[in-house]
Parts: structure tokens; sequence; C-alpha cells
């Protein structure tokens, strides 16, 4: 397990050109949890760049993988603000070194998930970026979007209507990936613009979460509005309360102030 970054902290980036700025608090925490003897994720929180990534379990070194993948993150930060090109290289990068970590050809692989800040056009947004079923939710206006597409055989299962969303967090091919990152192959990343908006927040969490929490009640963790630190531990407080098979990890980003879209 790595844990990068600051928590429970402050930062504002002030954009001189439009006399504007944008203030964003947040907190990392992760949990081993109960079934688990190693907790093979690892995560980063810090401006420009928030990042789950879930070692694979059952291969050999997943924490080394997902070390791998959020040291690579983090070298590639620059300032305020990282380019989507940029992440993608680091995730590249994290190909080549989880590959020459795999000595015995055993296959060691990742998730990972986040949302970084960038910039288009001189105006500030947040960069999701996704392989695997790590996830990333946004929560504004009292309602919870999930902003990830999992990587899984049950979502293809669900985009074929052969499952309902709440069969597949039960089914029991429901760990089977289709995306990571490893295993000797460029990853195949996801990346969607999520607009700024005063007020909102972003969950970013290992499936070590949301299989043990039903979506209701991360939304009402989240709609109770506690702080980013407050928040984080009680959705791990919540996902142990189930049963914690499995390591949980979350970050919880408040965006205190942005420009208006």
């Amino acid at each position: 397990m790595t844990a990068l970054g600051r928590s429970s902290v402050r930062h504002v980036v002030a954009l001189p050109e439009h006399g504007e700025v944008v203030e964003l608090s947040w907190h990392g925490v992760t949990h081993t949890g109960y079934r688990r003897s190693a907790n093979e994720d690892s995560y980063m929180a810090d401006v420009p760049l928030f990042a789950v990534a879930d070692g694979m379990g059952g291969h050999s070194h997943g924490d080394r993988a997902s070390d791998a993948v959020v040291r690579r993150l983090q070298a590639a930060v620059h300032g305020d603000f990282i380019e989507p090109e940029a992440i993608v290289e680091a995730l590249n990068l994290a190909t080549w070194d989880i590959h020459q970590l795999d000595e015995g050809d055993r296959g060691i692989g990742t998730t990972v998930t986040g949302v970084a800040l960038s910039l288009a056009d001189g105006r500030p947004q947040l960069t999701c970026f996704n392989v695997g079923d790590s996830r990333v939710y946004r929560f504004a206006r009292n309602e919870l979007q999930q902003i990830t597409r999992d990587h899984s055989i049950v979502q293809e299962m669900v985009d074929a209507g052969q499952l309902s969303a709440e069969q597949a967090e039960n089914h029991p091919d429901s760990n089977v990936i289709t995306r990571a990152v490893g295993f000797s192959i460029e990853p195949e990343v996801d990346l969607t613009v999520v607009p700024l908006e005063p007020g909102m927040r972003l969950l970013v969490c290992s499936d070590g979460l949301t299989k043990e929490v039903p979506l209701e009640r991360l939304r009402l963790h989240l709609a109770a509005r506690l702080s980013a630190r407050e928040t984080a531990n009680a959705l791990v407080d919540a996902a142990l309360a189930q049963g914690g098979r499995d390591n949980i990890t979350v970050i919880v980003v408040d965006v205190v102030r942005a420009p208006e879209p």
C-alpha cells in the first residue's frame, strides 16, 4: 500500500488571466479490510491529481503494481494543472515498470481511476480517467452520478441487457475486469471531461467500497455535508460494517470555489 500527497487541506489555485480562483479540499484514506492479509490499494491525493489504484487480487505483487501507477502519476505533475496526455503517458510508463517487476512472468496488474485539474482554452476543468472497475462519482445538487464506466464482464452484460445494475454488483464474476494497467499491454484509458461547479463533491474509490455500500448510502454520506475527512472516514466505516471483504480506499474531493460554468 502506498499513500502519496496530502490530506485534510485546502488548496487555492489562482487564475490570473481571469481574476478567479479554484479552491479544493480533500481527504484520502485506505484500510486493509477484515478479510485480506495485505492492502494492495494505493492512492495519490494532491492538486492537481487524485487517483486510486487497486492492485489485482490473486496476482503476485498487486501492491507493487498499484505503487508503480501512483508514483508515475506523481512524477508527471508539474504545477497546479496536468494535461490528459500526461496522464496517459504516465500510465504507459507504469506498464513498463510493472513488466519489469514481473520476474516470474505470472501476471501483475492494477486498476486505476481518478480526477485531475486541467486547463482547456485557459479555463479550468476536471479530467476523469479510468482503467478497470475502480470508480469516480460526482455529487451535485443532491444527486450522485457515476462518471466512470466499469471495464468488467458484468458491465458488458448490463450493457447487453442481460443483467440489471443491482444484479451485477452481486454476480459471481463481478471481480473479473476487462482492462488493467500491467500485463505488458498498453492500457486503454477512458477520459471524460467533468465541468467544475462550486459546491460539487467527487468520490474516488476502489471496489472495496462500492461492493459493500449501496448507491443510496453513498449518496446519503456525501449529502450529509460533513468535511471531506469526516465523509471519507465514514464511508470506510460503512464498508467495514458490511463485512470489509476487500481493501477499501476512498478519496473525497470538495470543490469549495470555482468559476461559474
